[in-house]
């Protein structure tokens, strides 16, 4: 049996000996009109899975309790304009009930009520 031989693993690659254009191929089935895409090539556009569904964030509420002797703090924020800090576990948790009372009266969140559903 005589196998052909297998280029080297190793060392410079060969370069081809002459240079040639790529043309596209004429189409069997339209008159010769030229193929513009490759076959199996999708080409329609496709819907954007990620798509943007309208929804966005207005009220926040960032919390840190970092553990066992060390302060706990909360953030609390919202679009429409409050920007509230406490720091101690007295005052974070007054702040965190105070968010929740605040998400029930906010203008900018009653007035969504009822577009997610």
């Amino acid at each position: 049996m005589n196998t052909p031989p297998h280029p080297p693993l190793e060392g410079p690659t060969p370069t081809a000996t002459g240079l040639s254009i790529a043309e596209p191929a004429p189409a069997t089935d339209c008159g010769g009109a030229l193929k513009v895409v490759a076959e199996g090539v999708p080409f329609a556009v496709r819907p954007d899975l990620r798509g943007d569904d309208g929804r966005r964030p207005v009220a926040w509420l960032d919390i840190a309790a970092p553990g066992r002797g060390i302060t706990p703090s909360v953030r609390s924020w919202c679009a429409c304009g409050r920007d509230l800090f406490a720091a101690g576990q007295r005052r974070a948790l007054a702040l965190i009930d105070d968010h929740v009372r605040h998400r029930a009266i906010c203008p900018l969140l009653v007035s969504q009520e009822g577009k997610a559903a």
